[in-house]
């Protein structure tokens, strides 16, 4: 790659790294369903606009629609509403690292959907090394299932509190227990949150290998046909579970976060994203998968406050070396290194 192909490289995924970041903060102010369709029907207005500039003629073919819905709930909807109710449970750095798994899925699935795109051994040990590292991050699953079951154990304390508080200290011990309540239900939610951001990957995964069939049509008109879709999709499904009439009206700092995770991390996102994979290929674009965890924790450390616990960072490492051993060419580097001594 060039120069300026990197630069688009490390922009983009600044871009997606900072829909972490953003959706973080917009969780202040607003549930995850409404954060969701603020973002994809922003995206979608600013994308239609690009699309009417570019003069693109609007297709009429109901199939096309068709498919339209479907990618917009495979590659927005659904990603997007586990993502982001996942982050109301886990740091936005520590979604990001498991958000990179999204290429094993991929892989996994175009191998049982495909007969053009099996599983090498390269491509097989890549993707056990990955799902290595996401043990890593996130734990067994005897742990997490643990976990999940230990909401009774984490309650019982609460019982005693109150039962030996005095009469005059009942407002206090019924506070402490409320709050333990609190921290007992969010034990087990915090347990699924992870897996809700793999599910989210594996979304992805199926929106990569279906999106395949979209290889005709201008990938702009792509972007703003499937985030309409997730539009018209959420709208009652917000209605219906969130009441966003009955929230109170969000901050400053959250508009600009909506602002910038529809503008920036999607609209803006996919812009660049399918001009770099015209210029840089689709092997290169892989790359922003290795980089996008970085700039998420980087923001999130130093703008949100977050830690994320060195086995998470061993993780994300191991994650990282399963990624390339599927790109190859940090083998074919060792090979060609070795050859040269």
């Amino acid at each position: 790659m060039d120069g300026q192909s990197w630069l688009m490289l490390i922009a983009l995924s600044i871009l997606w790294g900072g829909s972490f970041f953003f959706t973080e903060i917009a969780l202040v102010d607003l549930p995850p369903l409404t954060l969701v369709l603020c973002r994809v029907a922003i995206a979608a207005v600013i994308l239609w606009w690009v699309v009417l500039l570019r003069h693109i003629n609007i297709p009429r073919d109901p199939r096309l629609w068709l498919g339209f819905l479907v990618m917009g709930m495979l590659n927005n909807l659904v990603p997007f509403c586990l993502i982001v109710w996942g982050q109301t449970h886990i740091a936005s750095g520590l979604a990001a690292i498991l958000n990179a798994t999204t290429p094993l899925f991929t892989l996994i699935i175009a191998h049982l959907a495909t007969s053009n795109e099996k599983l090498t051994r390269r491509k097989t040990l890549g993707v056990l090394v990955g799902f290595i590292g996401v043990v890593i991050v996130i734990g067994l699953p005897g742990d997490i299932i643990s976990s999940i079951g230990n909401i009774n154990t984490r309650t019982a304390p609460t019982t005693d509190i109150a039962t030996n508080a005095a009469h005059d200290n009942t407002h206090v011990s019924s506070s402490i227990e409320a709050e333990a309540g609190a921290d007992a239900e969010a034990g087990p939610l915090a347990a699924l949150a992870p897996l809700a951001v793999l599910l989210a990957a594996i979304s992805y995964g199926c929106a990569g290998v279906f999106g395949r069939r979209f290889r005709d049509t201008p990938p702009i008109l792509t972007a703003a046909g499937q985030t309409s879709a997730s539009s018209l999709m959420l709208i009652p499904l917000c209605f219906m579970i969130d009441a966003p009439w009955n929230l109170p009206f969000p901050g400053t700092e959250t508009i600009l976060a909506v602002l910038g995770i529809a503008a920036f991390s999607t609209a803006l996102a996919y812009i660049l994203y399918f001009q770099l994979l015209k210029r840089a290929g689709a092997s290169n674009l892989l790359l922003v998968t290795f980089l996008i965890p970085v700039s998420a924790i980087l923001l999130g450390v130093g703008f949100l406050g977050e830690t994320l616990e060195s086995r998470q960072i061993f993780g994300m490492i191991v994650i990282g070396l399963g990624l390339a051993v599927i790109d190859g060419r940090l083998l074919q580097f060792t090979r060609n290194y070795s050859s040269y001594k």
